[in-house]
């Protein structure tokens, strides 16, 4: 149980790749709250986890809200005496926008304003919501450490993928200056993703078999969630893991004494 004693906010935690990081946490012995939107999934997904002894607590929280993010940050404060980790996921995909993205691409001019609004607030502004009220806390006690979910460049420049290209773009972004930012403060940035498509809620329902049986499990993001939540990753920052490749990851990181491994 490596994790013992580690408290983790996962956002997004219901669902996709933000459930399978919580539980891979939770089965490491991590305290894991699920900041997600409020209803009867997070209550559902909190419940079962509690059922089989898992320290899981429900976080109602909307990224997009400034005012919903500060109050989640400080009631999971409060209540847990503190927070360790913050795993940055909770994003909409392509689908939100195009729900046949995959077969036939949506030029960036045709894309609704209020569908591109939508989603950068979800999946950039919500990151940096996230992180902006729990960096003080992090700074004040010179130790803590950010997990910001984000996907291969060459979707970031696929054609179609207006506006969640963009958005992950500027997530990642985004990451590479609070891990700049933060590092005299001696608080972690690192960026994680799965390496290709995932078998998630964003993939279309009328997605081919054949193509269906490619997509990574969303499990594969359990290993390394779990790596920089732990001792083990101290003093890593500013890394992009590809969870793919974890295993070469983690083995050239050990092999480097612990020193630093940008992918």
């Amino acid at each position: 149980m490596q994790l013992d004693g580690i408290r983790v906010v996962v956002t997004g935690a219901t669902s996709g790749l933000g459930e399978a990081m919580a539980d891979a946490l939770l089965d490491e012995g991590a305290t894991v709250a699920f900041a997600s939107r409020p209803g009867p999934r997070l209550d559902v997904a909190v419940a079962t986890r509690r059922q089989r002894g898992l320290a899981a607590l429900a976080l109602p929280t909307d990224v997009r809200d400034p005012r919903s993010v500060e109050r989640s940050a400080a009631e999971v404060v409060d209540q847990l005496g503190g927070v360790d980790v913050v795993v940055n996921n909770a994003g909409i995909g392509m689908r939100s926008v195009n729900p046949r993205f995959l077969e036939h691409a949506t030029a960036f001019f045709e894309v609704p304003p209020e569908r591109f609004t939508d989603l950068v607030a979800t999946n950039l502004t919500g990151y940096f919501l996230v992180a902006r009220a729990f960096a003080p806390g992090f700074v004040a006690a010179r130790r803590g450490r950010f997990v910001n979910v984000t996907m291969n460049h060459e979707t970031m420049r696929r054609k179609g993928f207006v506006p969640y290209g963009p958005a992950r773009a500027g997530a990642e972004a985004l990451s590479l200056i609070m891990a700049e930012d933060l590092r005299e403060h001696g608080v972690a940035v690192n960026l994680l993703l799965p390496g290709g498509a995932t078998a998630t809620g964003m993939i279309p329902d009328e997605l081919p078999d054949e193509a269906r049986a490619r997509l990574l499990p969303a499990a594969i993001m359990g290993p390394p969630a779990v790596f920089l939540a732990s001792r083990e990753s101290d003093g890593l920052t500013g890394a992009r893991i590809v969870a793919k490749d974890f295993e070469q990851f983690l083995a050239a990181f050990r092999a480097g004494g612990g020193a630093a491994v940008v992918s």
